[in-house]
């Protein structure tokens, strides 16, 4: 059974292969944590492993007995206000002024599947036998307040995912100003936190720091998950590698203001916690009234990061993902905004859709610039509908002659922003997200709407719905350039204003579900500035994001490396670009871009019509080797072999091994060449030990243990004499290599 009961006193053990996760009602009838980590036997009682006695200085749940103080013992949801001094997971403020909670034990139930959150992205179970799922309900007798604690754990990987629900059952209006999806207390603190921080163009690169006494935390309160800080964190033994050691992940399916952070204590408890960012938020609750919180996802592993990461990548490539684009193959794109920005007509279009499909390329992105009267930035967002000085014939007659091409249509929205210059802002001033008497803010010339207004999110759906009815469209990439300033909405009342952010972010999802169920045939992409809202709620709707702006092959080694931490290759869209590079100016081979796009949903990002013979052929050669091995590439195991964010980040490795070891690409880039190398082995992972490979560019084979305990001699690189000069090698080079069993 994947969840346990003991009864006195009341414990409850969720458990699969290789986890447990504990809790138990305590004496004072709130939820106390005893254990999570590597799977523990089964017994009549845990209770030995609360940790109780007296301390100084410390204050204490009933008078006269020195025992139990909530600032000594772990709990699973802490409330704020009762002998314990640390942050808690929800605070709620009363009429009078209260911020005293007390939600003590008063259910439980056990159920096999998963319930849906409603208005939410949240994992799923296509089979009631796949999950398991705990609801725990307390209550506050002074408020009236219900709170659930929803626990689901999936039995195969021992993935848990928490959320939480309050409803106020009450006579009196109360206030939600703090709201955690998911808190854990560790009984110490010997961990390093990695986060996935960033900005624009350097998206979720790997930090690592050692925990110390205070609170260490990522945020976000821009509107988004943001560029700055991803919804993530993860705690690992100091002695943990990619693949051996204890680590702890927390990831929060949601793409608005967030907060991750983990508190250490006085006596080296460490408090981790996610959810909602309370900054800036509350939440009325009149009477009768309920909020669900979003989704967290709890990780264990015990084979170091890379374990941890190969939970994530299966749960949300084949269990957040939906859709008829969860399992299908992605084809192989080229995007026009490099190529052209805003000067286009449809004959340069369907001109250089006819150059892509000559070299194999299977859909055609028609990007920015396509609508209203848009011919730079600083117009037409909110009217989408087809500029015909650039499309004379319409949406329909390009989409079709790119179909008769043989290939796919698709089309660029931002449907969450606005330009002042555009019929909906002259029509709707009031559409905005603005604060009465203040002054707005800009970013790239645009406003956001206010989709916390359903009369908003009901006029995009239909403009949107309009377009993508009209022409054979199967692909959006849905854009969002900007965060949110000047939070409020003419729409909510005085005493609803923070509120904005999360009724904004429920618009968005709100809009997303129309769209993915009025066009199930429609492959989304989701994008914001690249990378500034790559999160797990977002994969939920389009199982695939626009990784990064940055298209650079050096660079995007450090922004997929770390993207990996939490997301599958499937949910990465890598593309060539044009060199110099758009955003550093840096200039790459062909096959450096390539070799580095491979390891993601593949595509192009440069103007084919300007390409000589040489480069066509390499770029025939790319697609036909993509297209071999993307099967493997969206659902094979990564592992990551040399990191960019370690040592002098002159190397990266990394690999991915289908599910039956019979097949794994490796990857091998170095920044800038060294003088006089020395001979470089690397080591592999996943392979079978006992099987032979076939290794392309070797002329021997070799068996599993050997590559993986061994390892996989390189090329040679040049080593600085004129004999046995080397094309691959110098700065900028990389190595790709095919692995097969024999027989």
């Amino acid at each position: 059974m994947p969840i346990l009961v003991n009864t006195q006193p009341l414990e409850f053990h969720l458990q699969s292969e290789n986890v447990s996760y504990i809790l138990t009602v305590m004496e004072n009838d709130q939820i106390g944590h005893l254990y999570y980590g590597k799977k523990l036997t089964h017994r009549d009682s845990f209770q030995h492993l609360i940790r109780t006695g007296e301390r100084g200085m410390t204050a204490y749940i009933n008078e006269g007995d020195l025992n139990f103080s909530l600032d000594l013992v772990q709990q699973e949801y802490p409330s704020y206000g009762t002998t314990d001094f640390r942050e808690p997971a929800i605070q709620v403020e009363q009429e009078n002024g209260s911020r005293i909670s007390d939600f003590t034990f008063r259910s439980y139930d056990i159920q096999s599947g998963k319930p849906a959150l409603e208005g939410l992205p949240a994992t799923y179970a296509e089979k009631d036998d796949e999950v398991t799922t705990l609801t725990i309900t307390l209550e506050d007798q002074v408020t009236g307040g219900e709170l659930t604690l929803l626990y689901s754990i999936f039995e195969q990987s021992g993935a848990i995912t928490r959320s939480a629900s309050i409803q106020n059952k009450g006579d009196e209006t109360v206030r939600l100003k703090r709201f955690m999806s998911a808190s854990v207390d560790f009984p110490d603190a010997d961990y390093e936190m990695v986060q996935l921080s960033g900005a624009w163009s350097r998206e979720r690169h790997v930090k690592n720091r050692t925990l110390a006494p205070g609170i260490q935390s990522v945020s976000s309160a821009r509107g988004t998950s943001s560029s700055q800080q991803n919804p993530f964190l993860a705690l690992k033994r100091p002695d943990t590698t990619e693949d051996t050691g204890d680590v702890y992940g927390f990831s929060f399916v949601y793409s608005g203001n967030f907060l991750a952070q983990v508190e250490v204590d006085h006596y080296d408890v460490a408090r981790a916690m996610i959810g909602i960012h309370s900054f800036d938020f509350e939440w009325k609750l009149e009477p009768g009234e309920a909020f669900q919180a979003p989704e967290a996802v709890l990780v264990y592993s015990d084979e170091g990061l890379n374990g941890m990461s190969h939970i994530y990548h299966e749960l949300y490539r084949n269990r957040l993902a939906r859709g008829e684009w969860r399992d299908k193959e992605r084809p192989v794109l080229i995007n026009n905004w490099e190529a052209t920005y805003f000067d286009f007509n449809e004959d340069k279009i369907v001109n250089i859709a006819q150059s892509a499909h000559d070299l194999g390329v299977e859909l055609f992105v028609l990007d920015d610039g396509w609508f209203g009267k848009r011919d730079d930035d600083t117009t037409s967002l909110g009217d989408w509908v087809v500029d015909k000085r650039k499309l004379p014939d319409g949406m329909k007659s390009l989409g079709d002659k790119i179909t008769n091409l043989g290939m796919n249509f698709g089309l660029w929205f931002e449907p969450e922003m606005i330009s002042k210059e555009s019929d909906l802002y002259n029509n709707h001033p009031d559409w905005l997200i603005q604060v009465p008497d203040r002054k707005l803010s800009h970013g790239r010339n645009q406003f956001v709407l206010d989709f916390s207004k359903k009369e908003v999110v009901d006029h995009i759906f239909n403009q949107m719905a309009e377009v993508l009815e009209d022409a054979p469209i199967s692909y959006v990439k849905w854009d969002m350039n900007r965060n949110i300033t000047e939070a409020g909405s003419t729409g909510l009342s005085r005493d609803r204003q923070q509120e904005v952010y999360h009724r904004y972010i429920l618009g968005v999802y709100d809009l997303y579900e129309r769209l993915t169920s009025r066009f199930p045939h429609i492959l989304f992409e989701s994008c914001a500035s690249g990378g500034a809202r790559f999160d797990p709620g977002m994969l939920y709707y389009a199982p695939q994001a626009w990784t990064s702006d940055d298209t650079d092959a050096v660079e995007r080694l450090k922004i997929q490396y770390g993207s990996t931490f939490a997301y599958p290759l499937s949910s990465m869209g890598a593309h060539v670009s044009a060199v110099p590079n758009h955003q550093v100016k840096r200039i790459t081979s062909l096959k450096m871009r390539g070799d580095v796009a491979y390891f993601g949903m593949f595509g192009y990002e440069l103007d084919v019509t300007k390409m000589d013979e040489e480069s066509r052929e390499e770029v025939k050669e790319q697609i036909r080797f993509y297209k071999e091995n993307r099967g493997l590439i969206q659902n094979g195991r990564f592992d990551r072999l040399l990191s960019p964010f370690e040592g002098s980040g002159n190397e990266t490795a990394w690999s991915v091994v289908s599910p039956d070891r019979k097949k794994a690409i490796v990857g091998f880039y170095q920044v800038l060449a060294e003088p006089n190398p020395g001979f470089q082995k690397l080591k592999l992972t996943g392979l079978d030990p006992h099987k032979e490979y076939r290794v392309s560019g070797k002329d021997r084979t070799y068996f599993g243990d050997e590559l993986m305990n061994s390892g996989l001699l390189l090329k040679e690189q040049y080593i600085g004499t004129d004999a046995g000069g080397l094309e691959e090698s110098g700065d900028f080079s990389s190595q790709v290599y095919v692995l097969e069993q024999i027989n």
